[in-house]
């Protein structure tokens, strides 16, 4: 038999992070090798205990590099999954990278400009590395059939909702929805006046091709996403709902498994369906 890949969760008593570490005590080809988080009081208890599952005999830590190095030098093909945050992710895949150590990076609010740089680094590397800013197969058909339907449609706007524990907005997800419209190459949403706002930002986000972008915060959202088209006389509206984060695992599970495999870096889960 294979020996389990050895993982690197970064973000391990966070809400996707401990997700992930429920998920991998019952999963027979992945092995918890390393649970980093920097939440106070934390340090050197045993992550299971800390999430309420059983002894996992992985304790705690908030030393990131000290653990890539171990899994780099006793666990050889390990992949760091990173549910941190968008100051900290940047700086936590590079080093990855440079411990030999495949990323996959669930965290979003990576700027185009340090996704370009990791991939290049990575290909420097000749290291597999993963950007999923969703890891949700529901949400991929979404966005495959926004960008099927924004051939037919000028006018378009995008709606996210989350959690108010959020800290980026627009979400990854919202952002890699519009790009994979504007691949279209086209523009949206002529103006039809000149539109006057009494509240800065209350029409959202507004990209180079047009497309709006709005965010909502509230307590009891997980992560929600709506497309919305128009035309004349009638609206087209795809959404997406996310209620639990069990519905990530199959999505992260997969990009642990393909990670290794990749030539370079890969950005968003469809990359890897």
């Amino acid at each position: 038999m294979n020996k389990p890949i050895p993982v690197v969760v970064a973000g391990a008593l966070g809400r996707m992070g401990a997700e992930l570490v429920k998920t991998l005590q019952a999963c027979a080809d992945c092995e918890l090798v390393a649970a980093i988080d920097t939440t106070p009081g934390q340090e050197g208890e045993d992550v299971g205990l800390a999430l309420g599952l059983k002894a996992l005999e992985v304790a705690v830590t908030a030393d990131l590099e000290g653990s890539l190095c171990m899994a780099s030098q006793q666990h050889p093909g390990s992949v760091l999954v990173d549910f941190t945050h968008p100051k900290v992710v940047y700086k936590h895949a590079r080093a990855a990278i440079a411990y030999g150590v495949a990323p996959v990076i669930g965290t979003t609010g990576l700027s185009p400009e340090q996704i370009q740089d990791l991939a290049d680094f990575a290909v420097k590397a000749t290291m597999g590395a993963a950007v999923i800013p969703n890891f949700s197969v529901g949400m991929v058909l979404l966005q495959q059939a926004a960008a099927a339907a924004a051939r037919f449609y000028n006018h378009a706007e995008l709606v996210e909702l989350h959690h108010n524990c959020k800290a980026d907005a627009p979400s990854g997800t919202c952002i890699k929805t519009a790009e994979l419209l504007e691949e279209l190459g086209k523009s949206f949403n002529s103006p039809e006046l000149d539109e006057h706002e009494s509240l800065a930002g209350c029409r959202g986000g507004l990209r180079e091709s047009g497309l709006r972008l709005h965010s909502i915060r509230l307590p009891g959202l997980v992560a929600h996403q709506e497309v919305q088209f128009g035309a004349a006389g009638e609206r087209y509206v795809l959404r997406h709902d996310t209620f639990d984060r069990a519905a990530y695992m199959p999505g992260v599970l997969l990009a642990i498994r393909k990670v290794r495999q990749l030539p370079g870096l890969v950005y968003g889960l469809e990359r890897l369906l």
